[in-house]
């Protein structure tokens, strides 16, 4: 890892909470690795959650589905997409910003 990089274990922790910090942390231009996001929490019940993440699979362009949009079913990338969410994401910065965090499945080394 390069120095000043840090490093949040997500388990155990709601999404939400997490990707605001994190986003905060990558805007303010720190690196940031999140690592074990399929066990984080998402607030709510479960029925609740799944519904919404069913309608937003429904959601595809009505002529070319493969032209998008795309939706990740991987944890990983849904924290990624979350965190996106909360920031500008067009802009120059926001994009450099986006580059700066990184998120990861559980790693070898953590499964102790």
């Amino acid at each position: 890892m390069p120095e000043g990089t840090t490093v949040i274990d997500c388990r155990g922790h709601l999404l939400g909470r997490v990707a605001s910090v994190a986003a905060k942390q990558v805007l303010m231009g720190n690196r940031i690795v999140l690592v074990r996001c399929e066990e984080m929490n998402i607030s709510g019940s479960f029925i609740r959650n799944k519904l919404l993440f069913m309608s937003q699979l429904r959601k595809k362009m009505n002529s070319n589905p493969s032209k998008g949009p795309y939706h990740f079913r991987a944890p990983s990338r849904l924290v990624w997409r979350t965190i996106r969410g909360m920031m500008q994401h067009k802009l120059p910065k926001c994009q450099a910003a986006l580059e700066r965090l990184k998120v990861r499945k559980a790693s070898a080394h953590l499964r102790a």
